[in-house]
C-alpha cells in the first residue's frame, strides 16, 4: 500500500549471527521509528537474539514478543496485537509472520533471507528440518510487511548481488511434506491413485508409495490398498495417523491416559528441549520429568507452564474424543509401558541393537541409526525410536524408549512375519536353514530348520562358491590341462564342432546348470571339496568330443627317440611342447594340432632341459638356427652328440657312446 525503503547490508558471519541481528536491530531502534518485524530461521535463533536483546539499553517501554508456531495463545497474541500506547514492539518471527498472520503497527522489517523448513526423505521414512536460503517471491512477501500502514524500511541481510542468486519461488510444500496424513484422506474418498486427481502440484510417488505403506503397517490399509475400519476411526482424530492409530490401540490395552498423554507430548515440537536432552535419550526419564513439573517439582531441563498446559488440554480433549474416563493426574506408574505404545505409532522405528557395536541399532526398515554420545539405553537390545535424524548413512537417536522382546512379540503381533531362511553363512563356510519370525529386517526367534527345500541348499551353496572362487573345489593338475585343451579346440575350431566355453568365468556364472545337479546333501565347502569335478565337466561334453579330444588336442606326442613327451596347454594360446633338442634329430615337420590347424610351439631345451630355442618352424629351425646354436651347446656339453647334419643324425637322450 505505500512505499517501502529497502537496504542490504550483508550477510552476518554464522558464528555471530545472532549478536549481528540483535545489533542491527538495536540501531534501527536509535535512527527510525516504528515498531519491528525480524525474520529469522528458527525457535532456537529467536531465544537467542531475545536474550542478547535484554543486554542492550533498550527503552524501557520496548517489548520483545516472540513468535513461532508452539507458542501459548498468550504470547501468540502478545506479538499480533499492538502494544500499549507509548510502547515500541520487536515481533521476532519465523516465518509464519509471512503470509499467514498480520501483525497490526509494523514499519520496520529486518530479513535474514532464512527459513527452516521440513523435508521429507523417502528413503529414511523421517522428515528433518532443514534451513533454506528464502526465495525471491518470499523476500518480497517480507519486505511487503512494512508498508502496510505507512511507508516503511525493509532491512536485507544478505548483498543485492546474492538476491539475484535466489530461487524466484518458494517450492511446493508437497514436494518435500510428509504425505501419511493425505494418503490417508485420499484412502478415505477412495482414491487408491493419486494419478486419478488433478493437481497443481502432484505429490512425489515414492513419498506417497512411502506413506501407503506405513499406513499398511498402522493397519488402516488393507493389501488391496482399501481403507480399513480401523483406518476410518483414525481418519477421524485430527493428528498425524500414527499418533491416531497410538491412542486407538492404547485404550484397548487399558493405557488411554499415558497414550492421550505421549501423544499430546510428541506433538509438542520442543517440548523436551533443555539440559535433560543433552545427557540421555531415555523418553521415559522425560516423562518422570513432565508428570513431577506437573506436581509443581520442576528442574532446568522441565517443560514451563504453558506447555504443560498445551499437552494437558490437548490430552483431556482427546480422552473425551476417545471416550475415556479423564483424569487430571499423570499415570505415573504405566510410564514403562511407553515402548509399548511407541511400537504402535512407530513400527518402521523398532530397533534392535547390533552385536558388533554395543550403541548401533538396526531399523525394521533396514536403516542404521546410533546414540550420538554414550547412552544408558545403548545396552537395551529393543528400542522404538521416537525421534531421530533423517542421515543418509547412520541416523542419530533423539528420543527413544525400551521394549522387551516379549511385548514385541505379543502387542505387534499383526507386523510379524514367519519365514524359512536358507542362507550361506561365510564365518562357518556352510549352509544354514532356520526358521524365523522377523519383524521387517529384524529377527527376533530363529531355529534350526530341520528339512530345508533342497533347491535352496544347493542355490545358497552354489552363493558360497561363487564367493571362493573355483579354486577351492578339487582340482587336480591332470583335469586342469584337461580345461584348457577344451579351452583350445573353443578358441581353434570353427562352429560345426561347437566345442563349448569352459573357462573359469564361464563355469563360475553356469554353476547351476553343470554342478547343481551334483550337490545333492551337500551343506559345506568341505564336502564340496570331495566331489570328482571330472564327472560333471566331462558331461559338458557331447560323446563325439570325447572319443576326438585325444586326436585333436592329444595330452603327448611320441618324438624321435619314442619318448611321449607331455604337451602343455595352460602356458598361453598355442600348446607347447617342451623337449630336448637331440631327441628330435632327423625331424622335418613342426607336429599340428586341431586337425592340422595349428602347428604346436616348441620348446627346444639344452641337455639341462633349459631353453634354447623357440620355433613353431621346426624345419626353418634346422636351415637357419641349428648352426648358431650347435656352436654354443657343443661346448658347453662336449660330451653331447652334435651332429652337422641334424636331419640325418639318430636321435638321442644321452652322451656319446663310446
Amino acid at each position: 500500500m505505500f512505499p517501502i525503503e529497502t537496504r542490504y547490508v550483508g550477510k552476518p558471519e554464522r558464528k555471530d549471527f545472532a549478536l549481528q541481528v540483535a545489533q542491527t536491530i538495536y540501531r534501527l531502534l536509535k535512527t527510525d521509528q516504528g515498531n519491528l518485524l525480524v525474520f529469522l530461521p528458527g525457535a532456537g535463533e529467536i531465544r537467542r537474539v531475545e536474550r542478547l536483546l535484554t543486554d542492550f539499553p533498550l527503552d524501557p517501554h520496548t517489548l520483545i514478543a516472540p513468535l513461532y508456531g508452539n507458542l501459548s495463545t498468550q504470547a501468540q497474541d502478545q506479538a499480533i496485537l499492538p502494544p500499549p500506547a507509548g510502547w515500541r514492539k520487536i515481533v521476532l518471527s519465523t516465518n509464519i509472520a509471512e503470509t499467514s498472520l498480520t501483525i497490526e503497527g509494523i514499519r520496520l522489517v529486518v530479513d535474514t533471507g532464512l527459513m527452516r523448513v521440513p523435508r521429507f526423505d523417502p528413503r529414511s521414512g523421517m522428515s528433518r528440518l532443514h534451513t533454506i536460503t528464502v526465495s525471491q517471491q518470499s523476500a518480497e512477501q517480507r519486505r511487503g510487511r512494512a508498508g502496510r500502514l505507512e511507508p516503511g524500511l525493509c532491512v536485507r541481510l544478505w548483498s543485492e548481488a546474492e538476491q539475484r542468486t535466489f530461487m524466484p519461488r518458494t517450492a511446493p510444500e508437497i514436494l518435500d511434506a510428509d504425505l501419511t496424513s493425505l494418503a490417508l484422506e485420499l484412502a478415505r474418498w477412495g482414491i487408491r491413485d493419486q494419478q486419478e486427481l488433478f493437481w497443481l502440484d502432484p505429490p512425489p510417488s515414492g513419498s506417497m508409495a512411502q506413506a501407503r505403506q506405513l499406513l499398511g503397517y498402522l493397519g488402516a490399509l488393507n493389501a488391496q490398498g482399501h481403507i480399513t475400519n480401523h483406518g476410518q476411526c483414525m481418519a477421524d482424530l485430527p493428528m498425524h495417523p500414527r499418533l491416531a492409530h497410538m491412542v486407538l490401540k492404547g485404550k484397548t490395552l487399558g493405557l488411554g491416559v499415558l497414550t492421550c498423554d505421549l501423544a499430546a507430548a510428541l506433538s509438542e515440537r520442543d517440548v523436551f528441549k533443555g539440559s535433560i536432552t543433552r545427557e540421555h535419550a531415555d523418553l521415559r526419564s522425560r516423562f518422570d520429568m513432565l508428570y513431577a513439573a506437573s506436581q509443581g517439582q520442576k528442574d532446568k531441563g522441565s517443560p514451563d507452564t504453558g506447555t504443560l498446559q498445551r499437552i494437558r488440554q490437548a490430552s483431556l480433549t482427546w480422552q473425551r474424543t476417545l471416550h475415556i474416563a479423564t483424569s487430571t493426574h499423570f499415570p505415573k506408574q504405566q510410564i514403562d509401558q511407553i515402548g509399548v505404545l511407541l511400537a504402535l505409532a512407530y513400527p518402521d522405528r523398532i530397533a534392535q541393537r547390533q552385536t558388533d557395536e554395543a550403541s548401533r541399532y538396526r531399523l525394521t526398515n533396514g536403516r542404521s541409526a546410533k546414540f550420538h554420545h554414550p547412552d544408558p539405553l545403548e545396552h537395551e537390545e529393543w528400542l522404538v525410536i521416537a525421534d531421530l535424524n533423517g542421515a543418509p548413512s547412520t541416523a542419530l537417536i533423539y528420543l527413544a524408549a525400551p521394549i522387551s522382546r516379549e511385548d514385541l512379540i505379543t502387542h505387534c503381533a499383526d507386523l510379524m512375519q514367519s519365514t524359512e531362511s536358507v542362507m550361506w553363512d561365510e564365518s562357518a563356510q556352510t549352509v544354514v536353514a532356520s526358521r524365523q519370525r522377523r519383524v521387517g529386517e529384524l529377527i527376533l526367534e530363529e531355529s534350526r530348520l530341520p528339512d530345508p527345500d533342497p533347491d535352496l541348499v544347493v542355490t545358497a551353496l552354489l552363493e558360497g562358491l561363487r564367493n571362493k572362487g573355483l579354486s577351492c573345489l578339487s582340482w587336480t593338475p591332470a583335469l586342469r590341462n584337461w580345461q584348457a585343451r577344451i579351452q583350445f579346440l573353443h578358441r581353434v575350431t570353427g562352429p560345426e564342432s561347437a566345442w563349448p566355453d569352459l573357462s573359469d568365468d564361464t563355469l563360475l556364472h553356469t554353476l547351476e546348470q553343470w554342478l547343481g545337479p551334483y550337490l545333492t546333501n551337500l551343506f559345506s565347502l568341505n564336502q564340496l571339496k570331495r566331489i570328482d569335478l571330472a564327472w560333471p565337466l566331462q558331461a559338458l561334453l557331447t560323446p563325439a568330443q570325447r572319443r576326438a579330444i585325444d586326436t585333436l588336442a592329444p595330452t603327448h606326442l611320441t618324438v624321435p627317440t619314442g619318448s611321449h613327451i607331455p604337451v602343455d596347454y595352460q602356458s598361453g594360446e598355442i600348446p607347447v611342447l617342451a623337449v630336448r633338442l637331440q631327441e628330435l634329430f632327423g625331424m622335418t615337420e613342426t607336429p599340428l594340432l586341431a586337425n592340422g590347424k595349428v602347428p604346436l610351439l616348441i620348446h627346444l631345451l639344452s641337455p639341462a632341459r633349459r631353453p634354447v630355442q623357440v620355433t613353431q618352424d621346426l624345419k626353418s629351425f634346422w636351415k637357419t638356427g641349428y648352426a648358431e646354436v650347435k656352436k654354443e651347446l657343443k661346448g658347453r656339453y662336449p660330451k653331447h652328440f652334435w651332429p652337422d647334419d641334424p636331419l640325418q643324425a639318430p636321435p638321442t637322450r644321452g652322451i656319446k657312446k663310446r
